[in-house]
């Protein structure tokens, strides 16, 4: 098994003159993938999403980024919810029932990604986990957010994974991940055409029952 590992992170194809890995490169691959299947709120999306963390925790871990490394592991538990939750919540119409969410929800989104955003930055600074604390922090946590906030079908998440590419682009640079970070970038622009694709359809949703 470890030499398959070996074999997958140091292996792969030359882009531009930048090596990247095979794990890397599907990895990525599926990660954008699950955008596609998230727009179209299809239960695909959480397999998918499995054998993504799987692959790219081996290439964080060999980066020695720690918090997106251990990011993968609540990205794991949060896809198997997530399988869950949108398998009990269907719509005979919509699909995978998505709302926006309430003024106390979004606080709570709010709080959660300040709060645990500095505790887990200083966490990896105690253990020197990482040589990016606060951006590995920031990414850790708001996907973690973001992926609840998916499974809980609530529109804002998009947002959240927003706010998580405007750090994660200049990281994975940093971290000579270029083919990463050209994948995060293409994120940014497919989050922004899901945050509209669901808002359309929560809206649909709400106006339905006054037009029956």
């Amino acid at each position: 098994m470890r030499a398959v590992a070996e074999w997958v992170l140091g292996n792969g194809i030359t882009v531009l003159g930048q090596q990247i890995s095979w794990a890397e490169l599907v990895g990525q691959l599926c990660a954008l993938a699950v955008v596609f299947l998230a727009q179209r709120r299809t239960l695909a999306t959480w397999p998918v999403q499995v054998t993504a963390t799987v692959l790219l925790f081996t290439v964080y871990a060999s980066a020695e980024l720690g918090g997106l490394a251990v990011r993968q592991i609540v990205i794991l538990l949060i896809s198997v919810y997530g399988w869950w939750a949108w398998s009990h919540r269907s719509d005979p119409v919509y699909g995978v029932a998505v709302r926006k969410g309430t003024v106390r929800e979004r606080l709570v989104l709010l709080g959660v990604l300040a709060v645990a955003t500095t505790g887990f930055a200083s966490l990896l600074t105690a253990m020197d986990a990482s040589w990016a604390p606060w951006p590995d922090a920031w990414i850790f946590v708001g996907t973690a957010v973001a992926f609840w906030a998916q499974g809980r079908g609530l529109v804002e998440f998009w947002l959240v994974w927003l706010a998580v590419d405007a750090v994660g682009v200049p990281l994975q640079l940093a971290s000579g991940l270029y083919f990463s970070a050209a994948i995060y970038v293409v994120f940014a622009a497919l989050v922004i055409h899901g945050w509209w694709s669901w808002n359309r359809t929560a809206r649909a949703r709400t106006l339905a029952p006054a037009t029956t």
